[in-house]
């Protein structure tokens, strides 16, 4: 092999490597059926929450995930193989699993949420889980409840006795 093929591959490899070490989650995705107008508007709606969907050789993912440190990913690299990587863990599997809903020739194959493999299985139940945002919001809900019922208890024993 050429010295200069060599170093493209190399390139590509640290690119995709980079693209993980980035990436708090990366959805694994066949495309394989999807015409060009559902490509981009699946490529749009990930865009819109901020991630990206690249297709990358079998060979350079399996190198990258390898180096990443990702076990049990590889295997999954089989095919065309698309990655949606994601800056927020929950952005891109939802976009996906719902672009999934519509599109049925859509296949999740794999992923990897904060570091740790997840079979397509595990995906879909993530991908039901709340953002950070919203589970913040459900945490500050359920702490706030019992002073919200103090503070009503006494506000109508105020009510009663006026």
């Amino acid at each position: 092999m050429k010295k200069a093929t060599l170093n493209f591959k190399v390139e590509q490899v640290n690119e995709a490597l980079e693209l993980f070490k980035a990436s708090e989650s990366a959805v694994v995705i066949d495309y394989l059926g999807l015409n060009v107008a559902e490509v981009s508007e699946l490529r749009k709606n990930l865009y819109n929450a901020g991630c990206e969907l690249r297709v990358i050789k079998n060979n350079i993912l399996r190198r990258a995930a390898t180096e990443a440190g990702y076990e049990g990913i590889q295997d999954y690299f089989v095919g065309p193989s698309a990655v949606a990587f994601s800056k927020e863990a929950t952005a891109a599997p939802k976009i996906i699993f719902d672009f999934a809903k519509k599109n049925q020739t859509i296949k999740v194959k794999a992923g990897v949420v904060d570091g740790k493999f997840m079979d397509p299985k595990e995906m879909k139940v993530f991908a039901t889980l709340p953002n950070k945002a919203g589970m913040v919001a459900m945490l500050l809900s359920v702490l706030q409840a019992p002073i919200r019922n103090l503070g009503c208890a006494i506000k109508a024993v105020a009510e009663k006795e006026a």
